[in-house]
């Protein structure tokens, strides 16, 4: 079934959004963490996105006792990225009760420990590779930096590896509402076997819509709830339709 993620992002225990990943074009969100989430599950969401972005900038997980509080209140399952740097980090995730760990940055500039993990047992069904690009190519670094990695060989890479998911961000696309690239999205869902989540730009149902066309997973929406566009409980029904 097609899932519909809503997403947070957190900065200093805030609910905020960036636009186009850029720390200096923030959009704080008069919103409680906590509350937030418990208003995502009782409209019927099975699962939740956070993003620490202090630990992104920062390169550690830094709120992992909010994060905690979150998980602990609000009853859904969750996936938690930002600031992921070793397999340390990603068990005390896993402890804090996160389903699934999104790993970013330190995987793509450290594959063969990514490949090693990611081959382990209890690790199966467990990450989430965030691919993230820019005009098709892996950006890294909180999207400061370009590579020339195209996103859609990472894809062809990791097909068969047990990744429970490939969380696909067009930089480009990010906080703007315009709409996610679906050329992308739909060449990464058909480059392998690993699930694939939109996220990045999602604006309107009619995105939602496109997107269920596609042979995906799930999409992750955040300023588009937040600023009141997309209504959650629509957009599940649409995904359930």
């Amino acid at each position: 079934m097609f899932q519909v993620i809503p997403s947070i992002d957190l900065r200093g225990g805030k609910v905020v959004r960036l636009q186009q990943g850029d720390y200096a074009r923030q959009l704080d969100y008069d919103l409680d963490p906590v509350d937030t989430a418990r208003s995502f599950a009782a409209t019927g969401a099975q699962w939740m996105h956070i993003v620490d972005l202090d630990g992104a900038k920062e390169e550690r997980v830094a709120q992992i006792d909010l994060i905690k509080r979150m998980i602990d209140g609000c009853g859904m399952r969750v996936q938690v990225g930002g600031g992921v740097r070793s397999t340390d980090d990603i068990q005390r995730l896993l402890a804090a009760g996160a389903d699934r760990v999104v790993i970013g940055t330190h995987a793509l500039e450290n594959w063969s420990w990514f490949e090693k993990l990611a081959a382990e047992k209890a690790m199966q069904g467990k990450l989430v590779l965030a691919v993230d690009a820019k005009d098709g190519h892996i950006a890294t670094r909180a999207w400061t930096q370009t590579t020339e990695r195209l996103a859609v060989d990472v894809a062809k890479q990791v097909s068969g590896w047990g990744l429970a998911a490939l969380l696909y961000t067009d930089v480009a696309k990010d906080g703007m509402l315009q709409g996610p690239n679906f050329t992308q999205t739909r060449l990464l869902a058909e480059a392998g076997d690993t699930p694939i989540i939109a996220s990045g730009g999602v604006g309107s149902l009619d995105h939602i819509r496109q997107l269920l066309a596609l042979s995906i997973w799930g999409v992750i929406i955040g300023r588009s709830l937040h600023d009141g566009r997309i209504a959650l409980a629509d957009a599940i029904k649409l995904a359930n339709s």
